[in-house]
């Protein structure tokens, strides 16, 4: 005889993870056993200091508020979703009230079952947790936080498939010399041991190298004698890494630091015994297409068009290490690189086919997301150009080669795939080329007479990386810049109110703040309401501490843990967080061949659907800190 209550219930929790994830013979032996509670409107499931009851819950119709007191509402929990599970592992007293919002139909599930045939489905058990971390009175935690991002920190078990994440293997014997060594002997024992490089060590501690390029350039060329020590040419210090460096962590650093070999070291340091030498050769070796190749590819690139299908090569780096399951933090760091050489190498041939050299030194900065080093998608181009001062004569003339250089840069990045900035933020407009003391005075303004389009530019503007050209000159403006704002401390709260113009993007009953009209309408802006907040929070902190180069959020958010211990848990959060919507971002975007900006939310599953809303909850918390620190309510 057919169980037509089962069915019903199997028919409603299948289409739900973590029961979606579960066989057709554990699914309908769950529904067997569902207890089927209704409750009318403002009736309590259960209210705080009762006994844990073993069962846990999922909401058939209806809605369920859980709230501490009559006054703090904590969460909400519509259709599918899964309340109850902490208190469940407790197992002690209620925490919380859960009371009906309205009239609704509760599905509750006992322990045992979630024991025998949940909890040891892996997928089922991840969803769970994730669930868990939502419904926690206290979402910063330790316990049990890195399950809401698995996506982003839980790898893939056949690490076969992709080698960014397995420790890279280096030479466990390095050829090493004194630094008393002559140039001359060093190069016979690397000709002898046919090795490309040689470390200089004292107490087996590396103090520099030398390789065949160091010989090339320094010797061949006649720079220096042959009978000279090795001290004379050598790199230092050293760039060190430990020895479970990741084949990732080795491509970064080799990307980061333009070098070719790192020194392995016992705790990663140059104060550390000397371990081994890893080389681009060894990494190349472990994988032939990888960044390293890319980045060689565009240095011998020639044209634009070359460069744009080295970038398409890049993109599909991309995406494979997206379905890879590799972290979104790896993945930023190794696309950033490469983004920030080709824009590297369209500025050399820029200035190949201008008819002369530079006038004077410059410096070509990347804004936006390129500058924070977040820029995984093609985006459109910000950026801009300062030249060294020069004299009153000279200027009109140093500034037109400077625009038509910055135009040729910006039409060869157009090419490439960065399309043009609809608001002409670029370097090509007369605006954004500027000399050092033009920029000074025009930072000065924005700070000490902020208005609504200052302020904005500002958000804009304290994103820079340089890309290439004068780093004095960019520390000097950077150095106006705080300088500006230690004069002018109010400016901190102008950005403050403009820190909180997005709220967090959940409405009163946990609804998707969605766009109301236009060409996206009825989509999520995954830019502007989620990702945006955390961004301007970032910077907004890391501005008031007064700390220089320091301008990815991610890195923003670590060095604020690391300043206040107090609120690291928070900090942590973010940065969770936002890692969460850059992969959604991501995914988003290169399915959809656009920027991944809006999301269509019919697209997403209930678990993906979950996770994005988990990720809303620092976005609210971190504004709250803001309005709090900065006496936003006394400015409104």
């Amino acid at each position: 005889m057919k169980n037509t209550i089962a069915e019903r219930i199997y028919d409603f929790l299948k289409d739900f993870p973590p029961f979606s994830f579960l066989s057709e013979d554990n699914l309908l032996t769950i529904c067997k056993n569902v207890k089927v509670v209704y409750l009318e409107k403002d009736a309590f499931l259960f209210q705080i200091n009762e006994k844990v009851k073993n069962e846990f819950y999922v909401v058939k119709d209806g809605a369920i508020g859980l709230t501490r007191d009559e006054s703090t509402f904590v969460d909400q929990c519509d259709e599918g979703d899964i309340f109850g599970l902490r208190a469940l592992v407790r197992k002690d007293q209620y925490v919380l009230n859960a009371k009906a919002l309205e009239e609704s139909i509760i599905y509750s599930i006992s322990s045992q079952l979630l024991d025998e045939l949940i909890s040891s489905n892996i997928k089922a058990n991840k969803y769970l947790m994730a669930s868990f971390v939502t419904n926690t009175k206290q979402p910063y935690q330790t316990e049990h936080k890195d399950a809401l991002f698995a996506n982003d920190i839980n790898l893939q078990k056949d690490l076969s498939s992709f080698t960014e994440v397995q420790s890279a293997e280096y030479s466990k014997n390095p050829v090493t010399c004194s630094q008393e060594t002559s140039i001359k002997d060093a190069a016979t024992i690397m000709t002898n041991k046919r090795v490309g490089s040689i470390v200089i060590t004292q107490n087996n501690k590396p103090l520099g190298i030398i390789t065949d390029k160091d010989l090339r350039t320094k010797i061949a060329t006649g720079l220096f004698n042959i009978e000279d020590c090795v001290t004379k040419i050598m790199s230092f210090p050293v760039i060190t890494y430990p020895e479970n460096i990741s084949v990732a962590e080795a491509q970064i650093g080799m990307l980061q630091n333009r070098i070719t070999h790192l020194c392995i070291t016992k705790d990663g340091t140059s104060n550390s015994e000397l371990c081994g030498i890893l080389s681009e050769h060894d990494i190349i070796v472990i994988r032939g297409n990888n960044p390293s190749v890319l980045v060689k590819e565009v240095k011998r690139a020639k044209d634009a068009e070359t460069l744009k299908y080295i970038r398409d090569k890049a993109q599909g780096l991309l995406q494979r290490y997206l379905n890879q399951n590799i972290p979104i933090g790896f993945i930023s760091k190794i696309i950033s690189a490469i983004n920030s050489t080709i824009t590297k190498r369209a500025i050399e041939l820029s200035i190949s086919e201008m008819p002369q050299e530079p006038p004077t030194t410059f410096g070509w900065l990347a804004l936006g997301s390129q500058g924070r080093q977040e820029q995984l998608l093609l985006t459109d181009q910000d950026n801009a150009l300062v030249f060294k001062d020069v004299s009153e004569d000279n200027y009109n003339s140093t500034k037109t080669y400077f625009l038509k250089l910055s135009k040729l840069i910006t039409q060869k990045l157009n090419t490439i795939g960065f399309e043009y900035c609809p608001a002409n933020m670029m370097a090509s407009n007369t605006k954004w080329c500027l000399s050092l003391n033009e920029w000074k005075k025009q930072f000065n303004n924005w700070i000490t007479h902020p208005d609504e389009d200052k302020i904005m530019l500002c958000t804009i503007f304290f994103d820079f990386d340089l890309v290439h050209g004068d780093a004095l000159l960019i520390e000097e403006m950077s150095e106006s810049i705080f300088k500006a704002i230690d004069t002018y401390e109010i400016f901190l709260n102008f950005l403050a109110l403009n820190a909180l113009k997005n709220p967090p993007p959940l409405s009163f009953f946990r609804q998707f703040l969605v766009e109301q009209s236009g060409e996206h309408k009825n989509e999520f802006d995954l830019k502007a309401r989620a990702l945006m907040p955390l961004v301007d929070a970032a910077r907004l902190l890391i501005l008031s501490k007064n700390i220089k180069d320091c301008n990815s959020t991610i890195q923003r958010y670590e060095k604020m843990a690391e300043l206040e211990p107090q609120n690291k848990d928070l900090y942590i959060s973010c940065i969770n967080a936002f890692k969460v919507l850059l992969r959604f971002r991501t995914v988003d975007g290169l399915k959809d061949h656009d920027s991944g900006r809006f999301l269509d939310l019919k697209t997403l599953d209930k678990a993906n659907r979950l996770k994005l809303k988990s990720a809303f909850k620092p976005i609210k918390d971190v504004q709250e800190l803001i309005s709090t620190r900065f006496k936003l309510s006394q400015m409104l």
